[in-house]
């Protein structure tokens, strides 16, 4: 496993094949301030007050994923993908964003969906199965999650080039899993990203697993080294620094506003918990790694950071335990009012305008349901 450094720089190149590979660090694991000339500027303006604000996101997140995972395990879902361990890859990277980009992620960006505004019972339908698409895209500025293995890096690599041709300097972003790195589909993506320097961020979460398999079998160096052989920069961050991930992100976005196009972003963090909530990650995960990554919790750090500065006093630290608690509630109680659609809703919204193929298999699929006595509720 590769070991912590902290550098000054983002890796320019290839180290050397004996030297561990390095990534910006901005707090330690045990929540000390590292100084870093290049990417200390792009976090200037994050005030105590404002770190707190994101600790506050991580405990929301990480309680709201705790709780999914109980609603599934007590059959109120039928599956559920964990992020714990993954929260400040992803709020530190959400919160970097404007109103008007436009993410494309995979199904465990669950904390993204949450920083863009998503309505609670909307992280749900999908996964309780009363709807085939959780929210509406063009309010939260979020695509639904995809659940092929890399393709929304070639849907966010058209929209870019879609604002780019607009003329505004609004930038998608892609999320993705160290996993999806050996699809075709994001090879595919970042060669035309890089070859019209479209305004997208690639952001992968190296979490270290491909459901049962190590990245350390598909990936024999950083898989940020990957990006430059398609003549797209790249950054090694610690996933679990959300300040650091917020800095990465922000630079990033600047270079792709500015016209000097796509930027991979690798952060390096762990899956805590298993790929899904059908997965048993104690047939492959080696106890002492997990260990050793749970030393590096994502938010224990900003805690020792904050309790260090006085910032977070214990009234502040149950205020924010209490309001995460009441997000869970308000969770949990969307999910299970959430009502089943009616079998005819099936063909709704699968075309924009109405779509002859489309009405005869909805007129067939009547019959059959009258044919054995199921009684039509949508006006038919």
């Amino acid at each position: 496993m590769p070991k912590e450094s902290h550098t000054d720089d983002a890796v320019a190149g290839p180290p050397a094949p004996a030297e561990p590979p390095g990534f910006v660090t901005l707090l330690d694991p045990s929540g000390i301030r590292v100084a870093n000339a290049e990417f200390d500027p792009y976090v200037a303006d994050v005030t105590n007050d404002q770190l707190a604000r994101l600790y506050d996101d991580l405990v929301i997140v990480r309680r709201l994923d705790v709780e999914a995972t109980a609603l599934q395990r007590q059959g109120e879902l039928a599956l559920w993908p964990p992020l714990l361990g993954q929260e400040a890859a992803q709020v530190g990277s959400a919160r970097a964003l404007r109103a008007d980009d436009f993410v494309f992620s995979s199904y465990r960006e669950n904390a993204v969906a949450y920083c863009r505004g998503v309505a609670l019972p909307d992280l749900l339908r999908v996964w309780r199965g009363t709807a085939q698409s959780g929210w509406n895209p063009f309010e939260v500025g979020m695509a639904t999650p995809s659940i092929v293995i890399g393709a929304q890096t070639l849907h966010a690599m058209g929209y870019a080039v879609g604002c780019q041709r607009d003329g505004v300097d609004s930038v998608a972003v892609a999320y993705f899993g160290d996993g999806a790195t050996s699809e075709g589909d994001v090879n595919e993506a970042m060669i035309f990203a890089a070859s019209f320097r479209a305004p997208v961020v690639f952001f992968c979460q190296n979490n270290q697993w491909a459901i049962s398999e190590p990245v350390s079998l598909q990936a024999q160096r950083p898989l940020s080294e990957r990006a430059p052989g398609f003549g797209i920069p790249s950054i090694r961050v610690d996933g679990n620094d959300v300040l650091a991930v917020m800095a990465a992100t922000r630079q990033a976005l600047e270079r792709a506003r500015c016209g000097g196009g796509p930027t991979f972003i690798e952060a390096v963090t762990y899956r805590m918990g298993p790929h899904t909530t059908s997965d048993d990650p104690s047939r492959y995960v080696d106890a002492l790694q997990h260990e050793e990554w749970a030393a590096k919790d994502p938010l224990a750090r900003v805690e020792a950071h904050l309790r260090d500065r006085g910032v977070l006093t214990d009234e502040l630290a149950e205020s924010i335990a209490s309001h995460a608690d009441e997000i869970a509630t308000e969770f949990r109680c969307g999910c299970v009012e959430l009502t089943d659609p009616l079998p005819l809703e099936v063909f709704d919204h699968v075309y924009a305008e109405p779509h002859r193929a489309i009405a005869r298999q909805r007129s067939q699929y009547a019959a059959y349901l009258a044919s054995i006595g199921m009684a039509q509720t949508d006006g038919e």
